[in-house]
């Protein structure tokens, strides 16, 4: 075969993988759920959320998390910081929800160089109940969150989590984070789950309380730099597997700038380098650029021109992507398709970066992320663990 020949046949199968992957994420989305025996028995629930300062979605957030159609539950705000502007917040939602719903804990447990983790060990210990939920403040909750995360429990599971699902971009940049977060970051997510490769998200997390506390407690999730990693790996090394809710719950993402966007996919693509190299290293491959320059490359072999042969790559791989965002009600406006462009430009880019750069920017402090052996570090100093209690963004 000649190389035109090759590269033809290259990017055939990347985009034809790619629409698989799709079919596999719709067919995944779309399935009923069974009523899981967890979901009948209606346990009691504790969800621990770690807060840090006012954003744009900040009341509507976590008044969410508040008024859930679930008969028993209490909620468990975890503030780092004694001087954090969001104190006052929660403080209001105690008052109005009451003390025996809503309980504030303020101050971190450094058990890690995560400071997301250590601003959820106080909350883990003064959770009283066996099913716990760690969540991220910037998700917001249907009124039947709960329900949804106890109804992907099954025998074999020891973690349920959920990707967020990008939501409200009120310019550019915010539906550039929607075209990452939602037909490729939860696309290719739904997808691994489907094929039996399910890997944890930090943004709701559902345990089995004493399942973790007896393989190491919350303090084992400190293992790697990021806690989705570490739970995974402890999932997996116990025998048991991650799933997912049957739909990703909201992230309101309001203003972003394009350059936080990048910055951010930065940071969670240097320590998916760090944590699961194996996985990360075919990454380059999920998105179309290799495709797009191998048929671009064979075109002419064909009597095609270059560029014909690059939207042979590109139409169906974003006509895809589309219908798939279409069908399970993820963003999608006449922007959409440039965003898609624009993420992935930027991609190769960010994949690269992740091999080279040491540095990322976590909630606006600068991190350093190295590889000891095969263990991720940190060595931010213990001012930035201390000070940085996340929200997930």
């Amino acid at each position: 075969m000649t190389p035109a020949g090759w590269a033809a046949l290259f990017a055939g199968a990347l985009t034809a993988t790619n629409l698989v992957s799709q079919a596999i994420a719709l067919w995944r989305l779309r399935k009923p759920l069974e009523r899981s025996a967890l979901l009948a028995a209606l346990p009691a629930v504790t969800i621990v959320r770690p807060v840090r300062g006012i954003e744009a979605f900040s009341r509507e957030t976590a008044i969410s998390g508040l008024e859930l159609d679930y008969p028993h539950y209490s909620t468990i705000f975890c503030v780092a910081d004694a001087d954090d502007p969001i104190i006052p917040l929660v403080e209001e939602l105690i008052a109005q929800y009451g003390a025996d719903k809503v309980r504030l804990i303020v101050g971190d447990v450094a058990v890690s160089a995560n400071p997301k983790l250590n601003n959820c060990v106080r909350g883990w210990e003064a959770a009283k109940t066996d099913w716990v939920i760690l969540a991220d403040s910037n998700v917001l909750m249907p009124k039947d969150y709960i329900q949804r995360m106890l109804a992907a429990w099954r025998p074999e599971s020891g973690l349920v989590c959920s990707t967020p699902a990008g939501s409200r971009p009120f310019c550019f940049g915010a539906e550039v984070e929607c075209a990452f977060l939602n037909p490729f970051q939860a696309r290719w997510q739904y997808t691994a789950e489907a094929v039996g490769l399910g890997f944890a998200q930090g943004k709701s997390m559902l345990w089995n309380k004493p399942f973790l506390d007896a393989n190491g407690g919350i303090a084992a999730l400190g293992a790697e730099i990021a806690e989705d990693a570490a739970a995974t790996k402890l999932v997996r090394g116990a025998g048991k597997h991650v799933h997912l809710v049957g739909q990703p719950f909201e992230q309101p993402l309001g203003a972003r700038r394009l350059r936080d966007v990048v910055q951010r996919q930065f940071r969670w693509a240097r320590l998916r380098r760090v944590t699961f190299l194996p996985f990360f290293l075919p990454e380059i491959l999920s998105g179309p650029l290799p495709a797009v320059i191998a048929a671009a490359f064979a075109a002419p072999a064909f009597g095609l021109s270059p560029l014909l042969g690059a939207l042979m790559v590109l139409l169906p791989w974003y006509a895809g992507e589309i219908v798939l965002s279409v069908a399970v009600g993820w963003f999608v406006s006449w922007r959409t398709p440039i965003a898609l462009l624009v993420r992935d430009i930027a991609f190769p880019g960010i994949w690269a970066y992740a091999f080279v750069g040491g540095d990322v920017s976590w909630r606006g402090n600068a991190m350093k992320i190295r590889i000891d052996g095969e263990n991720a570090l940190n060595d931010a100093v213990p001012a930035v663990t201390n000070k940085v209690a996340r929200d997930g963004g």
